[in-house]
């Protein structure tokens, strides 16, 4: 397929909306491929709900308007969350939980409550976000013996858990087309 296209097809996401029109996730963000969204529209498994503005591709004998939402036919509910560093950051809100200090992914490591060298295992209820230099002053001390305060003790999230933390967490607006803000800020407050 090739086509006739405002900006590059290549780069263009889609974003898959629930059966109920909110996001499948937001952490993170439930996006396909333009291609898997598009594929997955021609089989039925998705209703189009919204496109691109002028941009087609074409088959041999076809032409296709390239969706920016789609929505699942069928509703999916997701029970677990994987346990995964973004997950753990997401959960702790991108801030260490010794200082309180917020930082990008890049500045934070995660930290065993319960040091690996004492037996603490690699868990969610044993795995906190920290700032490198609390992780470093911690070194594999229980907080207690470092001299350091959890401001929260680990959990493991539900899914819920970790959408609402994502929906308060601003995207970038270069990551976000127009034709999104509708499902994504639907419930925002609006402006008097």
């Amino acid at each position: 397929m090739g086509g006739r296209m405002n900006a590059p097809v290549a780069n263009l996401r889609t974003l898959v909306l629930n059966a109920d029109m909110q996001p499948v996730s937001w952490a993170p963000l439930s996006i396909w491929s333009w291609q898997d969204a598009l594929v997955a529209l021609l089989k039925g498994r998705v209703y189009p709900v919204a496109n691109y503005d002028d941009v087609f591709v074409r088959s041999a004998n076809k032409s296709f308007e390239v969706p920016s939402v789609v929505a699942l036919k069928a509703y999916h509910r997701r029970k677990t969350i994987a346990f995964t560093r973004y997950h753990v950051f997401l959960r702790d809100e991108f801030t260490c939980q010794y200082c309180g200090q917020r930082a990008l992914a890049k500045e934070l490591t995660f930290d065993h409550v319960l040091p690996r060298s004492k037996g603490g295992r690699t868990v969610w209820s044993n795995i906190v976000a920290c700032c490198q230099r609390d992780n470093l002053l911690k070194s594999n001390l229980t907080p207690k013996q470092a001299g350091l305060k959890l401001r929260r003790h680990p959990f493991e999230p539900t899914p819920y858990q970790l959408d609402m933390i994502a929906r308060r967490i601003p995207q970038a607006n270069s990551e976000l087309h127009k034709t999104w803000n509708d499902f994504l800020y639907w419930d925002s407050e609006l402006e008097r």
